[in-house]
């Protein structure tokens, strides 16, 4: 039996996207923000936590990408991808004129953002930590309509008016499942590995160093992003994505390189693929060719060849 939390309340896209990992005795439970879900996991009220990290049109979820890097260490040890449908709900018997106040989250509003201002142009804006949060909020009285998950009219009796209202079809939403540090994933040959890497000292080329690590090895990055590291002005961190597993030779080889030459790693864990994706590799950067140069070298520095 495990414990989840979940970015909540009740009725959100991260609650849709955490239902295919529950099994059977398993509980789960909203926390109002990133924050408190993944504290939940830090202070063992729970087991894991399910956050969004990423979406295809809107970007990082920046939170949850500060809260792995500079907070108190987790693991990512899963994802899953969601495709995100919006929808138009106020109480039951309104109609979309009656729509002064929109709550929505900021994600939300700007995938939505051309629908807004051609269907709703007078409506303020009222962001909200989730969408489920800005449904709840019509239900109380708060705002008169909400653009949300259409599972959230159920869980707060409102009642849908429009649906698949987003501006791009086919948007989707990465969430990634934390734990506290412990075992890794086993290896299966479509993984993914997250790092945050803290430059050692700002110069020219300081960036490109680190890049060149992971292309010397024909390690490929999905994912690279920016952050302040919360300190001077100017300062930043970099959280990656790359192809492969912290068990590849490539790839631990690569950890290696960066551990010498950046102020800091933090390894944010090697976990299987949703989409399933098998790295790509040359035929000099495979495990068996890091291998053979290895008892190579080593043969070499034995005396027994020349």
């Amino acid at each position: 039996m495990s414990r989840y939390t979940y970015l909540g309340p009740a009725g959100t896209f991260t609650e849709a996207a955490l239902a295919p990992l529950l099994k059977s005795g398993d509980s789960s439970e909203p926390a109002a923000n990133v924050t408190a879900a993944l504290e939940s996991v830090r202070n063992g009220q729970s087991d894991y936590a399910l956050v969004p990290i990423e979406n295809s049109v809107e970007g990082v979820v920046a939170r949850t990408l500060d809260e792995l890097a500079m907070g108190q260490p987790l693991m990512i040890i899963g994802e899953e991808v969601l495709q995100v449908s919006f929808a138009l709900m106020v109480k039951a018997g309104r109609s979309k004129k009656e729509i002064k106040r929109l709550a929505t989250h900021p994600h939300a509003e700007a995938q939505c953002r051309e629908y807004i201002a051609k269907h709703l142009p007078h409506a303020e804006v009222v962001l909200t930590n989730s969408t489920a949060a800005g449904a709840e909020s019509v239900s109380k009285g708060d705002a008169d309509g909400a653009i949300a998950a259409e599972v959230a009219a159920k869980h707060y009796g409102l009642e849908v008016i429009e649906r698949n209202i987003g501006d791009r079809e086919g948007a989707v939403t990465r969430f990634v499942v934390i734990s506290k540090l412990g075992e890794i994933p086993a290896l299966t040959g479509h993984d993914r590995t997250s790092l945050a890497i803290f430059i050692a000292a700002d110069h020219s080329g300081a960036l490109l160093e680190i890049l060149t690590e992971f292309a010397v090895r024909g390690v490929n990055l999905t994912f690279i992003q920016s952050r302040p590291t919360g300190g001077e002005l100017g300062q930043y961190h970099f959280i990656v994505d790359v192809e492969g597993h912290i068990l590849e030779e490539r790839v631990g080889d690569t950890l290696k390189a960066l551990h010498r030459i950046c102020a800091e790693v933090r390894f944010l864990g090697s976990y299987p693929r949703a989409d399933k994706i098998t790295p790509t590799s040359t035929t000099g950067m495979t495990d068996r060719a890091f291998k053979s140069a290895e008892q190579w070298l080593s043969t070499i520095r034995s005396g027994k060849q020349g």
